[in-house]
């Protein structure tokens, strides 16, 4: 199969597929504030210099132009005022001295353009086993299946095959609410929580939303604040085994056992798109700032990079046996994980895996096979990750000589199904979700680990 794929253009003319490059090349100046733009804006705002000075230029598209600069210009200067305003709170000052707000500038186009890597890993010299918070409640009865952290660091949310979402809070580490469980509800409340296993789970960044889908081929939206039900998504034909906002956006992909990749608004609370390419169920999802995401397709053995706007995607190969998770490290960098027991290091440049660590987590004792490699975490724009499996550790890798090799930087002991990992935005916790049986079926138990919530503070350096 072809490492670069597009969509049959053959019937298009020449001028056409100009105006879609010059369109991909406007949609990605509007990062920050493209929320506010409309679907019907996004896709019909097509104007550059290249077409103002392409022969047979209209004059309709010279005022398409002129009022899309415009449109820019205000969009620059709105996100310039939010810049100011969020520094002069953290500073707590009147003014805020240019130099500021122009690192502020440097940092964001770093990160957008996936350039931003910090060297982090080498100050985490290991985790406070005193002070491991192991959370409980009798709502998660049932293996914890995914969790989901605030962007402010404030708050957990996990979910189970109980069909229920807890929120914690992550400074005191209590129960802070839940939602119904189906099994003691009404039937007019059943209609808006979950009836079926909950399987994955993600949060917008502003923690307006949070997103959750189930093995009933739904996806609920939730109040993030207060977990009451705003909406429900209808439209997948299998499980929803992923889901991931697009960052500073309302904007959510989705991914089911039934091959496809869908991206909602919830803006609008519709479906904008449906994309398809995996020869398999896709186990897994992620996304950052860019109008992109990263599946794995689970048995088509394949690692796949969507790119919205260019209406084009990138395959990786290189996994012997199913993909079960993978997390963008930064816009360009992204780690994989399945059930060969092997963990990946890729770059959205090449085809094949950066670097390879078979057996990753060692070898079943009485199987001799390879134990599987069931989640991944990063600590985003740094050198660090995470990965979890039921060999009684989690193992934390550092990411090395320019995201080229993958070192092993020191392991934690946890007993059971690691189906889920989460760094804090700073960094100070690893949170698992662990379960005695593995998210997506029942091939094993461990009847001896227990079904909860774990909160790991991580040890830094000083110096």
């Amino acid at each position: 199969m072809s490492f670069f794929i597009r969509n049959k253009t053959s019937k298009k003319s020449k001028k056409e597929e100009k105006q879609k490059r010059t369109s991909s090349e406007i949609k990605k100046s509007k990062r920050k504030f493209e929320e506010t733009l409309t679907a019907k804006e996004k896709f019909s705002i097509d104007d550059s210099e290249e077409d103002e000075e392409a022969e047979g230029a209209t004059s309709s598209d010279e005022d398409l132009a002129e009022t899309t600069q415009e449109k820019k210009l205000r969009l620059a200067k709105k996100y310039l005022e939010e810049i100011e305003k969020q520094e002069r709170e953290r500073a707590e000052l009147q003014e805020v001295d240019q130099s500021v707000i122009e690192g502020r500038l440097k940092h964001d186009l770093l990160e957008q353009s996936g350039r931003l890597h910090k060297n982090v890993a080498d100050k985490f010299i290991g985790y406070d086993s005193e002070n491991i918070k192991v959370l409980r409640c009798k709502e998660h009865n049932l293996p914890i299946t995914c969790l989901a952290v605030s962007a402010d660091n404030k708050f957990i949310y996990s979910a189970s095959k109980d069909c229920v979402i807890v929120k914690w809070c992550l400074v005191d580490k209590k129960k802070l609410k839940a939602t119904p469980n189906p099994r003691k509800c009404s039937a007019d409340l059943k209609q808006k929580c979950h009836q079926h296993r909950i399987l994955s789970l993600t949060i917008s960044t502003d923690g307006k939303f949070l997103a959750a889908g189930d093995e009933g081929n739904i996806i609920h939206i939730w109040n993030a604040d207060t977990l009451q039900h705003m909406h429900t998504f209808k439209g997948h034909k299998g499980p929803v085994t992923g889901l991931a906002f697009r960052r500073d956006t309302h904007q959510l992909f989705s991914v089911s056992t039934d091959r496809a990749v869908k991206l909602w608004s919830l803006d609008e609370m519709a479906c904008i798109e449906t994309l398809f390419g995996h020869q398999s169920g896709i186990t897994a999802v992620d996304a950052l700032a860019r109008e992109r995401a990263v599946t794995s397709g689970g048995r088509d053995n394949s690692l796949r990079v969507w790119k919205i706007v260019e209406e084009s995607q990138l395959v990786f190969n290189g996994h012997q046996g199913s993909i079960d998770c993978v997390r963008l490290l930064d816009e360009q960098h992204f780690i994989s994980g399945g059930d060969d027991g092997t963990l990946s290091l890729w770059s959205a440049m090449k085809k094949k895996p950066l670097c390879s660590v078979v057996n990753s987590h060692g070898r079943d004792q009485t199987t001799n096979e390879a134990n599987w490699v069931s989640s991944v975490a990063s600590f985003l724009n740094t050198d660090l990750a995470a990965s979890g499996s039921n060999n009684g550790q989690i193992m934390l890798w550092k990411t090395g000589q320019a995201c080229r090799s993958l070192v092993s930087v020191f392991h934690i002991p946890v007993k059971g199904f690691i189906n889920g990992l989460a760094f804090t935005s700073d960094g100070q916790y690893l949170v698992a979700a662990v379960g005695q049986e593995h998210r997506l079926g029942r091939w094993w138990r461990d009847p001896s680990a227990k079904n909860s919530v774990i909160v790991i503070p991580l040890k830094q350096n000083p110096s």
